[in-house]
């Protein structure tokens, strides 16, 4: 099985760190021209020096832009034209922010801002990306969901919202562009080993004298213990699923929710 994505163009929110930077890699890797999207100039040309580093070969485009507003989105858009194509055709909607903060301390602009950059700014994108899949009658979109849209997490709430509207965007999307020959899914990550995550662990590693791996493990055992391989995901675990779905030869899985959590969520469907 060769995942081939060679003239292919895929765009990835939020790929300048974790699981973005991971899937970007992946898709660079498999042949397709990447778009890597972050906020800051910076973080943007490490993500890409990253990428060439381990495949000098890559083909990569960084543009800077915050998907969070709707300014944002249309900087991002008008930037992407590849050798004078305007379009895309993969899309991945990773961008997405996340706390452990209590529902009754979260105030109204905090569930804004997770919405928007969570929620819209892949609305935002698939609305325009979308048609031109449509036309040109082949295009893959992902959203990078989270098994805490399935199973929201008592002390995350506000995310968990966010993800599972992910799951019924991805899943309607799905059903109207039914016969364009564009597909859209959603991947549901577990805890994976991310800077993200080592950040929230950050006070607790120190506490305990664990490096980030460990104590990110044990972050998975003690807060998802239906977890069945008790440890955190590899960025590359979560990438390798999402670059699968973006190539041709995943052509008969849409408006599917699949899933990459280790399975912490305890059941047999989904």
């Amino acid at each position: 099985m060769k995942l081939d994505l060679t003239d292919k163009i895929a765009v990835v929110s939020g790929s300048t760190s974790g699981i973005g930077l991971g899937i970007a890699d992946g898709l660079a890797q498999a042949g397709a021209t990447v778009v890597v999207v972050g906020r800051q100039e910076t973080s943007v040309a490490t993500a890409i020096a990253s990428i060439k580093a381990k495949n000098p070969a890559a083909l990569l485009r960084g543009v800077v832009a915050d998907l969070s507003t709707e300014q944002g989105v249309a900087a991002l858009i008008a930037a992407v034209p590849v050798a004078d194509v305007p379009v895309a055709d993969v899309l991945v909607n990773n961008l997405g922010i996340f706390n452990d903060k209590d529902f009754f301390t979260v105030p109204d602009d905090e569930w804004m801002h997770f919405y928007n950059v969570n929620v819209l700014s892949g609305v935002r994108l698939a609305r325009h990306y979308a048609t031109a899949m449509a036309e040109q009658g082949w295009g893959r979109i992902i959203f990078v969901s989270s098994e805490s849209g399935v199973a929201i997490p008592g002390d995350m709430i506000n995310y968990g919202v966010t993800k599972a509207a992910n799951l019924a965007v991805s899943h309607g999307l799905a059903k109207r562009l039914a016969g364009t020959g564009v597909t859209v899914n959603a991947i549901l990550p577990g805890p994976t080993f991310t800077d993200g995550l080592k950040t929230m662990l950050a006070e607790a590693a120190e506490k305990s004298g664990r490096n980030a791996r460990e104590q990110a493990d044990e972050f998975v055992r003690s807060a998802r213990p239906s977890s069945i391989i008790q440890r955190a995901a590899d960025v590359e675990e979560v990438a390798n699923l999402a670059v699968y779905l973006a190539s041709p030869l995943s052509s008969a899985t849409t408006g599917a929710a699949l899933r990459v959590d280790g399975g912490v969520v305890d059941t047999l469907a989904m």
